[in-house]
């Protein structure tokens, strides 16, 4: 039997073992509130634990040559914090030379320090004191899903966020929905397992994808089964996986209908764009939406889409999760905009850096992350995402404010990912699509396709494959076809990003010369820049 198989076997074990005592109690709103208020405390201590066991303590830290190169020892990291305090110490360790470039933690790109190259490897990141209960499939950026090691600590202790932030929007104890995926995508199970930490089980699973959309594995297919059977040997009554693709809101916009009929209130998560198919469809049938909160995120919501949303006079609460640390931000009840979170920063830090886009002349301030607590999957020390955003501090008034989360992230885009209906394009393998497969079957050269993402006139996030006028194509469907026939063959994000587009018909064929960027260069995925009006 092969080892990663073996692997496999003992992760799961141990993750279904580790349900029983994850699920043996529940935590209160005061517990919740106690728990986050020590961690806003014991924010810098919590981070020179984790520096001093999970880097310094750890021989094989990819982060010591950097370290070791900027002259920094543990005792310079206490003194700093000690005397700058924790975001000013990330602001001078990173002008020191201690962060970490996004293609390096997705083990892309070596680290170049002081003339020496260094090989890495995603796992090279991962916190070394976790038991790695079960894998997550981060979604693909530029690159492959990125395999992450996921604790029940990690998702419990995500939980009292998530509680409060419910609480703080009058949902805490409403009849709720979810609308996300089966393993491999992990959020909908994550949603589950973090709810139950809390005693508030989700009364509808609805997911896009059945296992006859995707090439399903075994072991995805096991672990689905495993884990809500296990919540309900142990008390937990998770509901079973039901398969409602992307082309039926309009169940969800009933179920919602029902529910409001009956308890005034629901809350619905699902990602941005599935949320906009059951506003657009309920407004079709007359269903009016008021007293439904949609809680959501995994793409932008944009101006367009949070104005379609509530125009059904639902409320919309952003979230800003990413896998490798979980909850980043949490909609704020008072919000300035549609993409208002509270940052949580009792277990992240967060500080920018300006970097130039590749491919352009356009420089951005990107967000760099840094991991405080000791449950978090990956060490992260001043990592550099493919987001950017606004951070600004200000009073708002609302419950999470009070809590100590006083800083708020808005206006968050990528500048790196394409995003469709709630999944993220997988770049690598569209990129060799692009480059090679279309070429090779169609004619002309990868400066003859490229990919572009734009809104519709409802909000809909759309994919266009640009195809050169000047390359002849008879028949646009076997293009569309070839895409997705390649796709089916790559990894489980690729696979599960052709099953929705598919489904929803978000990829069609755009005869028009690619775009390109101001400094001659033609970039294979090209973003419309979105409007804030």
């Amino acid at each position: 039997m092969p080892m990663e198989i073996i692997d496999d076997i003992k992760m799961y074990g141990r993750f279904l073992w580790g349900l029983r005592r994850y699920f043996s109690r529940t935590i209160s709103l005061e517990e919740a509130r106690t728990i986050v208020q020590n961690r806003l405390e014991q924010r810098e201590n919590n981070f020179l634990r984790l520096v001093e066991r999970g880097i310094f303590g750890y021989c094989h830290s990819p982060y010591l040559p950097l370290l070791k190169n900027a002259g920094c020892e543990m005792a310079d990291i206490r003194n700093m914090v000690k005397a700058k305090g924790l975001e000013k110490t990330l602001l001078s360790l990173r002008e020191a030379g201690v962060y970490i470039t996004f293609e390096q933690f997705k083990g892309r790109e070596p680290i170049v320090c002081n003339g020496k190259v260094i090989p890495v490897k995603v796992r090279d990141f991962d916190n070394p004191y976790l038991k790695h209960f079960y894998q997550a499939e981060s979604g693909g950026t530029t690159g492959a899903g990125t395999r992450v090691s996921t604790d029940l600590d990690h998702l419990a202790a995500q939980a009292p966020n998530i509680m409060l932030t419910r609480q703080a929007h009058s949902v805490l104890n409403v009849p709720t929905a979810i609308w996300h995926g089966i393993l491999p995508d992990n959020t909908g199970v994550s949603i589950l397992l973090r709810q139950a930490c809390f005693g508030r089980i989700a009364d509808k699973w609805f997911s896009p994808i059945s296992p006859r959309d995707i090439r399903f594995s075994l072991k995805n297919r096991l672990a689905n089964y495993c884990i809500v059977s296990a919540g309900r040997l142990f008390g937990v009554p998770f509901p079973r996986p039901e398969h409602v693709s992307l082309d039926q809101a309009a169940i969800l916009a009933h179920w919602a209908f029902n529910n409001l009929k009956i308890h005034g209130k629901c809350l619905i998560r699902g990602s941005v764009s599935k949320v906009l198919r059951i506003c657009l469809v309920a407004r079709e049938n007359d269903i009016d939406l008021r007293g439904v909160t949609f809680m959501g995120g995994s793409e932008p919501p944009t101006p367009a889409k949070v104005k379609q949303i509530t125009l059904s006079n639902a409320k919309w609460v952003p979230t800003y999760f990413f896998t490798e640390a979980g909850a980043v931000g949490l909609g704020c009840a008072n919000p300035v905009d549609g993409n208002d979170l509270h940052f949580q920063k009792d277990a992240l830090a967060v500080i920018q850096h300006p970097i130039q886009v590749p491919g352009t002349e356009i420089t951005v301030n990107a967000f760099h992350w840094t991991s405080l607590l000791a449950t978090t999957p990956k060490v992260m020390l001043n990592v550099e995402s493919d987001d950017y955003g606004v951070i600004e501090k200000r009073s708002c008034g609302c419950p999470l404010e009070h809590l100590g989360f006083t800083e708020h992230l808005r206006e968050i885009r990528s500048y790196r990912k394409l995003t469709g209906e709630g999944t993220t394009l997988v770049g690598s393998e569209m990129i060799h699509i692009l480059e090679e497969i279309l070429p090779g079957r169609f004619g002309g050269s990868p400066l003859d396709y490229q990919l572009m993402e734009e809104e519709d006139n409802v909000g809909l996030t759309r994919i266009s494959l640009i195809i050169s006028p000047k390359i002849t194509i008879n028949n646009e469907k076997a293009v569309i076809e070839t895409v997705f026939e390649a796709l089916g063959q790559g990894s489980d994000s690729a696979d599960l990003t052709r099953a929705l587009w598919q489904q929803t018909g978000s990829l069609q064929v755009k005869r028009m010369e690619p775009v390109w960027t101001a400094r001659g260069k033609m970039m294979p995925l090209h973003v419309i820049r979105r409007s804030n009006s």
